[in-house]
């Protein structure tokens, strides 16, 4: 790796990350290549390869740093509330997601490649993201619902979170999509992000 400041090198992984993000905004994945991230960044496409070895590191750790903002979200609902509803905590964990569309579309991908073409210092950074995310979904369930059993949370994680790779593409479509739908008389009903999150938290805290 190139010498330079610990700081320098966190500023060039953010630069390579943000190019992606950019680019991720109008193209998907298999378009996105090494040539097009390193022709945003203010260097060489070469000295990329110094910090991801791939691009499927790249992609990795953005997607951990999408999950990184979700957590500091979870935590801001979690300390300026000291009670909550069911209702009130479906609305804030709905919100929360309604404004993290790169996370879900993120989620939505092929998680399987991603983590087999990176590292396992990368891969492992990018589970410590997971796992703190599910930590933090825990804590507002423990405080808002003290009434909830261990199992009672386990439960709700584990149908919670794979529900979330799901959302982005029930909730996000193309025109071409939504014809297609409409020829096949598949009669869906298209919900926001927000509308089908809250329904789910809702339905899986009935009770509490």
């Amino acid at each position: 790796m190139p010498k330079g400041s610990e700081e320098q090198t966190n500023a060039r992984k953010e630069e390579i990350i943000h190019a992606c993000a950019e680019l991720y905004e109008t193209m998907n994945f298999k378009d996105v290549t090494l040539k097009e991230i390193g022709a945003k960044t203010s260097f060489t496409r070469t000295l990329i390869y110094y910090y991801f070895h791939t691009k499927e590191e790249i992609f990795l750790a953005l997607l951990q740093k999408e999950y990184e903002t979700w957590i500091g979200d979870l935590n801001t609902i979690r300390k300026d509330y000291q009670k909550m509803s069911v209702e009130q905590f479906a609305d804030e964990l709905a919100r929360s997601l309604e404004r993290r569309s790169r996370l879900l579309k993120l989620m939505s991908m092929n998680h399987y490649d991603l983590e087999a073409n990176s590292r396992m210092e990368n891969l492992v950074a990018f589970k410590v993201a997971y796992g703190d995310s599910m930590r933090a979904v825990t804590c507002c369930l423990e405080k808002f619902f003290p009434n909830m059993t261990v199992n009672d949370i386990q439960e709700f994680i584990y149908a919670f979170f794979p529900f979330l790779f799901g959302i982005y593409p029930y909730t996000v479509v193309t025109d071409k999509q939504k014809e297609a739908m409409e020829k096949a008389h598949a009669n869906y009903v298209f919900l926001s992000i927000y509308e089908i999150t809250k329904s789910m938290v809702i339905k899986l805290l009935n009770g509490f």
